[in-house]
């Protein structure tokens, strides 16, 4: 009786033996499932990371590839440099003021409108002129004065004698002379005015050219300036048909 106690308690105790070591395997093959599943999702987490690395390196590489255009060949070997445009500020003069200025100062609106070159003309005209008025005004001063003493009864008033060549005074009559000083006196009288008339039309045209050159300061002029003439139909009412004729066009 005892001895089948035994036996039964021993094959109780070999059961829960058997159930508990399986119990612990199945705890620990559970175990080791979680182990490999997280291996696995860290495994799948790396793989996904490279890839994704990988993608946005791609993307990277294409939006620098279309950020930076191709640059041909035939630009690449060309030895030549373009120099890049760079826009700036082109003055334009006002024609008021630079008309102004050419009043008040002769040649002043031409620096105004930055035409130096043009200064040298201006005050050349001016020059001339005045050098001109000057001596044309010497010169009729003489002959007035000469033709004066010649015309009086003062035998001491004898400067028209200056005009002539020494010792032709007795070559020349006396009403020869009178009316040779009269004609010279009256021709740089003439001179004396026309040198006026002179420098007041230099003075004008200085005033003109200030303002039309500060006027068409941006005026464009084609490069293309030609003259073409081409057959052409022309149709007149007053005929009963269409004449031939030649056409002429100016480009400028």
């Amino acid at each position: 009786m005892i001895e089948r106690i035994t036996r039964h308690q021993l094959f109780v105790i070999l059961t829960l033996f058997f159930f508990m070591q399986a119990g612990l395997n199945g705890i620990h093959a559970q175990e080791d499932q979680r182990a490999i599943a997280s291996d696995l999702q860290k495994l799948d987490s790396l793989i996904a990371r490279d890839s994704l690395t990988n993608v946005n390196r791609e993307n990277l590489e294409k939006i620098e590839s279309s950020a930076t255009p191709e640059i041909p060949a035939s630009i690449m070997t060309d030895s030549i440099t373009v120099p890049l445009s760079i826009p700036h500020y082109t003055w334009k003069p006002d024609p008021f003021k630079a008309t102004w200025l050419a009043v008040v100062f002769p040649g002043g609106g031409q620096i105004y409108n930055r035409k130096y070159w043009k200064l040298p003309l201006v005050y050349a005209g001016f020059a001339g002129c005045l050098y001109g008025f000057n001596w044309n005004s010497n010169m009729y001063t003489d002959y007035s004065k000469a033709y004066m003493d010649i015309m009086d009864d003062n035998p001491n008033t004898n400067s028209f004698l200056d005009m002539l060549p020494t010792g032709a005074a007795s070559r020349y009559d006396e009403a020869y002379m009178k009316d040779l000083l009269r004609k010279r006196k009256d021709i740089y009288r003439r001179y004396r005015d026309m040198t006026i008339f002179a420098l007041i039309g230099v003075y004008f045209i200085s005033i003109v050219d200030a303002y039309v050159d500060a006027e068409l300061s941006d005026f464009d002029i084609s490069p293309d300036l030609s003259l073409r003439i081409s057959p052409a139909l022309i149709n007149d009412k007053r005929l009963s048909g269409n004449s031939v004729g030649l056409q002429c066009s100016f480009t400028f």
